[in-house]
This record gives structure tokens, sequence and C-alpha cells, in this order.
């Protein structure tokens, strides 16, 4: 029994040394003690119970102490860490842009920090600036010739329109659009591909950065190839559309003779059925001629023979109107 009592009071003393040193960071107030920061033990501990992790804050007091700026309070690390910033990020770039003589102050780089940005890449882009590769942008010139450009923009982090600038997505509709207007204008597509710079100054003199977190160095057409000859093309479909239409209302001719034609042979028809009809009515006519004495045999006899000669006449004609095949 005296042995695992033993046992069990050595783990409770351990268990008590881990919780007192983590809730006591007597190491991280050493560390900031030979890093010239002047930092209580009571500070430390109270920083554990406002959730906010002491090691962040004291490594970024001694980099800021250790870089020569002395302008950062503990409190406001504190502030920004609440915050939901990125206290290791800040400094990082508060310690570049003074060494590389940029204008940053403590508050600027929170408020880049919060509103979203990567401060410290903000300001590595400011002394190294960044290239933007456009996606290919086509554009016809007025000749019909398409042509699809690409571009590369060099551009430079702007601090003070970090805030409320627009990114990178801006800059690449802007310089898109200026391709297409500088391609647009040109008389020939000749005229663009001999001189590609002629599109780099007209899309920088229209000062696409502004509003933008960027400052637009320069404007490279890096490639130009020749599309479509867009002209043809409609051209083409034009006439597509004219010989369509041009069908379309042969057609309804065409249907309109056939009806005319059906409607005329309907006709004829019946015009020959009521001479059949009326044929039909001629022998009536004669027997009641007949009988009533308006009629003789004599008469009879030279309709008859008229109509003999009639169709006689007509088997002549026909006889000599056909080919007779001799040479």
């Amino acid at each position: 029994m005296g042995a695992a009592n033993s046992i069990f009071i050595i783990i409770g003393a351990i268990v008590l040394l881990i919780l007192f040193l983590y809730l006591v960071p007597l190491g991280l107030w050493f560390q900031a003690l030979v890093s010239g920061i002047r930092i209580s033990l009571l500070q430390l501990i109270f920083m554990r119970w406002r959730k906010v992790p002491p090691s962040v804050i004291v490594r970024a007091l001694i980099e800021a102490t250790k870089a020569g700026i002395a302008v950062i309070k503990r409190d406001e690390l504190e502030a920004h860490y609440l915050a939901g910033g990125h206290v290791e990020k800040v400094v990082h770039a508060l310690v570049s842009a003074s060494k590389a003589n940029i204008d940053l102050s403590f508050n600027m780089a929170t408020a880049i920090d919060l509103a979203g940005r990567d401060v410290f890449e903000a300001v590595q882009m400011s002394v190294n600036p960044k290239v933007i590769n456009t996606p290919p942008v086509a554009a016809v010139a007025k000749d019909g010739i398409q042509l699809i450009a690409k571009a590369r923009v060099t551009v430079r982090a702007n601090i003070k329109q970090l805030v409320g600038g627009a990114g990178e997505e801006t800059i690449l509709a802007r310089v898109g659009e200026g391709i297409v207007s500088s391609i647009g204008s040109s008389i020939s597509h000749k005229e663009v591909l001999e001189n590609p710079d002629s599109i780099s100054k007209v899309v920088l003199s229209k000062g696409l950065d502004a509003g933008t977190a960027f400052e637009i160095l320069s404007i490279d057409i890096a490639d130009i190839d020749v599309g479509k000859n867009i002209g043809a093309v409609l051209q083409m479909d034009q006439a597509n559309a004219d010989k369509n239409i041009a069908q379309a209302k042969a057609e309804e001719k065409r249907a309109m003779a056939v009806a005319l034609e059906q409607e005329m042979k309907a006709k004829a028809q019946e015009a020959r059925a009521k001479v059949i009809e009326a044929e039909a009515q001629i022998p009536l006519a004669m027997a009641e001629a007949f009988r009533d004495g308006n009629l003789g045999i004599m008469d009879y006899y030279k309709l008859k023979n008229i109509d003999a000669d009639t169709q006689m006449r007509d088997s002549i004609a026909k006889s000599t109107d056909k080919p007779s095949g001799k040479k």
C-alpha cells in the first residue's frame, strides 16, 4: 500500500508541475527577459485566461524589438489576435517594410490583415513586382481578321490601396478590355502584327490601375496568333441565309403554281362534265324536235354528214401531224 501511495503522489506531483508550467510559462518569461522585453509572469498568465497564446505574442515582440520597431505594444498585438488577425504576418510585414524603407504603420498593417489580404505578401510584392499572365484574349480588327493575344502584366502592390482596392481579377479584366479595344480600332490585323507594342501603349495610357490594389508597371504582349477570318465567316453566313430565303420563296411560288394548276384542272374537268352533260341532251332534243315537226329527216341526214366530214378531217389532221420517221 505504501509503494502504491508513493506512485500516486509522484504522478500527481508531475501533473501539478506540468499544469503549473503551462499556466506560468517560465520559459517564455525568461526568453523575453534575455531579449529585452519587459513582461511579467502575471501578464503571461492573464494571456492564458484570455485565450491568447503567449508564445505568439512574445515571439512577435522579440522580432519587432530586434528589428528596431519599438512602436508595437503588447496590448495591440493581443487585440489584433482576438479580432481574428495574423500577428506573425503583421510583424513580418512591418519588419520587411522597415528594411525596404516602405512607409507602413501598425494600424495600416492590421487593417490590411483584417481585410483578408496577406499583408506580408503585399510588402514583398512592393519590393519585388509580380508578373501576371493574362488568358488568351480574342479580338477582331476592322478587316475582319481575328487575333488572339496573350500579355504579361507587371504589377506592384499599392500599400495605400490594399484596403478597399480591387484585386488581380479586375486588373486582368481591364487589360483584356484594353487589348480588345486596341485591336478592334486597328484598320488591318497586319498593323497589329507589325507593331504589337502599340497595344501596350494604348492600354497603359488608359490608367487601368485606378482604384485597384496594384500599380501597373508594364504590359508586354507575349504572343499574338491569327485566328479565324470573322468577316468571311459572317459573309458566308449571310449568303447562306439569303440562299435559304430565296429557296423558301421559290418553294412558295412553286406551291402556288401547283395549286393554281390543280385549280385549273378542276375547272377544266368541271367544264368537260358540263359538255358531256350537254351532249347527252342532244339526242333527247332531236327526238323532241322530230315529234314536234321542227326537224325533218333530211335535216337529220345533213347533220350526220357534217359530223362525219368533221371526224374525217380530224383524223386526216392527226395523221399528218405524226412524224413519218423517214429521212
